[in-house]
């Protein structure tokens, strides 16, 4: 999905994926412990520390396949001001925005390269290097954000979900919960076409609009 591995694309990935896990995972601890809940701040989450946020299977998966996650930021909306729904998805949507951001402030230093008339197809050496890597941490942050708005737990989507449905259709849908490791696993190995739908096009799409 996203290209062949050989050593380059692999390094870039693990070095993106470190600043991008770490970030999108401290988003949702701070914009927690922001709203009220201290349960992030005592579990050692409000942190730099990668070592803290990685899931070794959700980081391989990326690595290899496209797609993947962190390990989930623990909260209690119920310590959180306002409506308890309301304010886990506020704290849901905060890491795919995270990364979202990243991606533009990327996109941006990389159209400043244009504007300065260094594009990728004249660039050698090291500078070639930067730029695959910046366009590899556009790409991957991209596709971290609209991953984890699939609404399936535990992906971010399904708490912004929650905050949206019915109670009744909340109460339905928790109980699947149990299922929705296998659910999200036999999409990405069985039924990519999904994901291709759900991911990787609003993926290029946004892509597009900040390279132009």
């Amino acid at each position: 999905m996203l290209g062949n591995l050989d050593i380059q694309t692999i390094v870039a990935r693990v070095i993106v994926l470190l600043i991008a896990f770490t970030v999108h995972e401290l988003a949702h601890a701070l914009t927690a412990d922001y709203l009220g809940d201290p349960t992030p701040r005592n579990m050692g989450r409000i942190t730099l520390n990668p070592l803290k946020h990685l899931d070794p299977f959700g980081t391989l998966l990326l690595i290899i396949a496209g797609f993947g996650w962190a390990k989930p930021v623990m909260v209690n909306p119920m310590n959180m001001r306002g409506n308890p729904h309301t304010s886990m998805a506020i704290v849901a949507i905060a890491g795919p925005l995270s990364n979202i951001a990243m991606a533009t402030l990327a996109a941006l230093a990389f159209r400043l390269l244009s504007l300065a008339n260094i594009s990728p197809s004249t660039l050698s050496g090291n500078l070639s290097m930067l730029s695959f890597f910046m366009f590899t941490f556009i790409w991957i942050n991209l596709i971290l954000a609209f991953f984890n708005l699939i609404p399936i737990p535990p992906l971010d989507g399904s708490k912004i979900l929650y905050a949206i449905l019915p109670s009744e259709f909340v109460y339905r849908l928790r109980s699947l919960e149990q299922f929705s490791f296998i659910i999200l696993m036999a999409i990405v190995f069985f039924f990519p076409s999904v994901l291709n739908v759900l991911v990787v096009a609003p993926a290029q799409a946004t892509l597009q609009l900040l390279l132009g």
